[in-house]
């Protein structure tokens, strides 16, 4: 207390902030030309390199206006209009069309800033005094935060270049990998490649269900008798279709009168589990869908369905064999 203090600003950081703060109005102005009047800033948060606003909307923002934003912004940045604060009244604010804020509580004078004579707010924080300062501004993403706001994200100045940047190495990069392909063409080039791939997934899948309805004699050598059911539990190889699970397992119920069939294979990197369970089985009190629950327990999932046939799973590959042996044990009543 009593002693003397020295404050500095930290320049850097407040260029970084003054950046981003024209950006926002420039942004705002830009979405109220192309999106309408409603278009009112309902929020924002200005950081050096970067900003964000919020405003009404009743849906999402399509990319085309996203784009048409963008580009309305940045070729402002190159006619490099002044950016000025002026002191007045607030009827000589209205009349030079500032905008005030919803919610916002005013003075009889008000700070208006100004870009050029395209864009002016009422606004105390601080500014560049010339667009071009700006560098470029980059949209980054368009999301919605609550009912009827929708709030974009984005970058100004070095941080938006830098982001450029990387997305020219990370483009460069795919049209080395995807070969005699040009950039304009990758889009085409990679959606082409992904039906192919699913394709390929597709018949890979009826290869894998093939071969393990080939080897269902094989499964069935590995049944053991609980109590008078035969009960045959077993993790079935990766990748088959979850219908080809389901029927290998009433192939294999039907195989005995007092059956269960407990199987689990994995299928797009989570373990499915189908329960088949005979009538005979069923008479005994074992139900299906019981059964599918204590395993998907384990899996970390969950399931259910009929007392002769139910289906589940969860996310843990590697509890596989203790779903197996919960779903064993509750069969013997253990």
């Amino acid at each position: 207390m009593g002693e003397n203090a020295l404050a500095t600003i930290d320049q850097e950081r407040r260029d970084g902030i003054s950046r981003a703060h024209t950006a926002t109005h420039m942004v705002h102005k830009a979405f109220r030309e192309i999106l309408g009047e409603t278009a009112t800033q309902a929020g924002s948060e200005n950081s050096p390199g970067r900003f964000r606003f919020d405003f009404p909307s009743t849906g999402a923002v399509s990319e085309s206006v996203l784009n048409d934003v963008e580009a309305r912004v940045n070729t402002l940045l190159l006619d490099n209009l002044e950016v000025c604060a002026e002191v007045m009244s607030q009827d000589e604010a209205k009349k030079l069309g500032a905008m005030a804020l919803f919610g916002e509580k005013y003075g009889d004078r008000v700070r208006v800033v100004s870009v050029g004579d395209w864009a002016r707010e009422l606004c105390g924080g601080t500014h560049v005094s010339r667009s071009g300062q700006l560098g470029v501004v980059k949209l980054l993403s368009e999301s919605s935060i609550g009912a009827g706001v929708r709030r974009v994200e984005a970058l100004v100045g070095v941080d938006a270049y830098k982001f450029l940047a990387r997305e020219h190495i990370l483009l460069n990069s795919l049209t080395n990998l995807i070969k005699g392909s040009r950039a304009e063409e990758l889009p085409e080039r990679i959606s082409d490649l992904l039906v192919k791939f699913k394709e390929i997934e597709k018949e890979l899948a009826q290869v894998r269900s093939a071969a393990a309805m080939a080897d269902i004699s094989k499964f069935a050598a590995s049944s053991k008798k609980i109590d008078s059911a035969t009960v045959t539990s077993v993790r079935i190889p990766d990748g088959i279709a979850v219908d080809d699970l389901r029927k290998i397992a009433l192939e294999l119920r039907n195989r005995e009168v007092d059956s269960v069939v407990v199987l689990i294979s994995v299928v797009d990197a989570k373990p499915v589990l189908v329960v088949a369970a005979s009538d005979a089985a069923r008479a005994r009190g074992v139900k299906a869908g019981a059964l599918v629950k204590i395993g998907s327990t384990v899996l970390g999932g969950g399931g259910g369905g009929k007392d002769d046939f139910a289906q589940g799973g969860g996310a843990n590959v590697a509890a596989i064999d203790q779903a197996l042996q919960a779903i064993e044990d509750a069969i013997s009543g253990k």
